[in-house]
């Protein structure tokens, strides 16, 4: 074998190695961030009412928001709620509204406070639900890296000196 075919040995070896390392490491944080996600919204005790819901969220009747799926269907209910209470207006439609008002119509700071609690809940939520496709990305790719680790680290050790029919 030539110094050349023993450096590239020698680079798929340290690339598949560290691969074959960082990987499983993703895979344990991606399954971790999962396990969090999961305990704080278990801590929230958050479940959809058994009746009641918009028919597109009629599956989840009765159900603990659990997962980060659960945790978008439950911020849609919410803005529906929302959309409701504040006449569809947003949290900035009312607030320039209340100004434009001097800022003395309680029924406006009232559709205010509403509108910025359940805005602030939808964000928790979906936030939850965008970390949830954050640790199936990170799984993914770890899981995709120790393939790719692996089958470098095989590549490397046929090309390595001292194989059978290798010189």
């Amino acid at each position: 074998m030539d110094g050349s075919h023993r450096r590239a040995a020698a680079l798929l070896g340290a690339v598949g190695a560290a691969l074959a390392v960082a990987g499983p490491v993703m895979v344990w944080r991606g399954r971790g961030g999962r396990k969090e996600i999961r305990a704080e919204l278990a801590a929230q005790r958050i479940a959809f009412p058994e009746h009641g819901l918009p028919e597109g969220l009629a599956a989840h009747a009765g159900r603990e928001v659990a997962t980060g799926p659960d945790a978008r269907a439950y911020a849609e209910y919410i803005k529906s709620n929302l959309a409701r209470a504040t006449g569809g207006r947003t949290y900035a439609e009312i607030s320039a509204e209340l100004h434009a008002a001097g800022g003395r119509d309680e029924k406006l700071a009232e559709a205010r406070r509403t509108a910025f609690t359940g805005e602030s809940l939808r964000a928790s939520l979906m936030s939850a639900y965008q970390a949830w496709h954050l640790t199936t990305l990170v799984t993914g790719l770890g899981a995709a890296l120790t393939g790719l680790g692996a089958a470098l680290l095989a590549t490397a050790d046929a090309l390595a000196p001292g194989r059978p029919g290798r010189p």
